[in-house]
């Protein structure tokens, strides 16, 4: 493994009392984009501005290529930063917009206006050049914001939480605009969100905050199948965490001896009939009998709750037009593989 491009090293910050970072530790490699994830109030915004210069820490090093630039002021730390608010200036026009950081910096004409049309064509804004923000649809404003951002050619670029005020539509498309040019100018890149969705989507890397802490983190394969504690497992997605009590009622005795365990959802399967086959005691699995309380079509997922021996699972299936029910209510016999359930570590282990 290459030295890390970016290493934050014990990152602390207090407000009025309460712990926001708590010894935050985090190398990045240069061209990676790591996804800081997590609920409201968890420390990753107040972590990416502690990056930015814009908030101090209480303690710790921030190390850009090895040069520590946690005392340097924001406009010497060569780091770019997208906001949630766009931050664009009324009164310049797109082109003016992406120019204010050159200019500031004193770079000349010809270069500023090389640097512009670069990233006017980089970000599909050429024909709005002359435009105002307020003339602008919300995912136009964000390109802009992510244009002015780049044109003083960072390196590392920071983005805190740029498309939560965007509709699905145009989210879902502009991340993928993202990706592609994060991944074109090879930008090491963080990228802050709290809707899982989006960071399995963009990120190499999720870092999973709680409580100023960095409680897990790994690829997004990694994050979704083999989460480590119950927070993780919840945060993730539609797990079914279980205590050992109920994991016992559902798979038995030797399942090991954690506290809690996982399981995902759509590793649960609904048998259509008592005379369907292929799933069977012979090989590891176990049939239990269950009864549907309720049902949701969530586009391509059909999501059920089922309560088997006294527990209630969420089951995912998808939704192909061959699911055998979608009543809400009724009967129903349930596949279960003991090796898809999951040990969870007790939380701070």
């Amino acid at each position: 493994m290459n030295a890390s491009y970016l290493e934050l090293q014990g990152i602390r910050k207090t407000f009025g009392g309460s712990i926001v970072l708590d010894n935050v530790d985090l190398s990045i490699q240069e061209g990676e984009l790591v996804t800081l994830l997590g609920p409201s109030g968890c420390g990753k915004s107040t972590l990416l501005r502690c990056i930015a210069g814009l908030t101090e820490p209480d303690g710790g090093r921030i190390l850009l290529g090895r040069k520590d630039i946690a005392s340097l002021p924001p406009r010497n730390r060569e780091v770019g930063m997208v906001f949630q608010s766009y931050a664009l200036f009324p009164n310049l026009t797109v082109y003016g917009n992406i120019e204010y950081g050159l200019k500031m910096r004193g770079v000349d004409k010809a270069e500023r206006q090389r640097r512009c049309e670069e990233l006017l064509a980089l970000v599909d804004l050429e024909e709005k050049r002359g435009a105002y923000p307020q003339q602008l649809s919300g995912g136009q404003q964000q390109r802009v914001a992510l244009a002015r951002s780049l044109a003083v050619q960072p390196k590392v670029l920071l983005l805190d939480e740029p498309l939560s005020a965007l509709d699905a539509k145009i989210r879902k498309n502009l991340r993928s605009e993202i990706r592609d040019i994060q991944k074109k100018l090879n930008m090491t890149t963080i990228f802050v969100t709290h809707d899982q969705e989006e960071a399995l989507t963009l990120s190499d890397r999720i870092c999973i905050m709680n409580n100023g802490h960095i409680v897990q983190d790994g690829t997004p394969e990694t994050l979704y199948s083999r989460p480590r504690t119950e927070f993780v497992a919840r945060f993730m997605g539609s797990y079914n965490v279980l205590t050992h009590a109920e994991a016992v009622r559902l798979f038995g005795d030797d399942i090991g001896r954690a506290e809690s365990y996982a399981l995902r959802p759509e590793s649960v399967r609904l048998l259509a009939g008592f005379g369907e086959h292929g799933f069977s005691e012979s090989v590891g699995g176990r049939i239990v009998e269950g009864t549907i309380d309720s049902v949701s079509v969530l586009g391509n997922v059909i999501r059920y709750s089922v309560m088997a021996n006294g527990v209630r699972l969420t089951i995912d299936m998808l939704n192909d037009g061959r699911t055998f029910r979608t009543e809400t209510s009724g009967a129903v016999r349930l596949a279960l593989n003991p090796s898809q359930l999951l040990q969870l570590e007790k939380e701070g282990a």
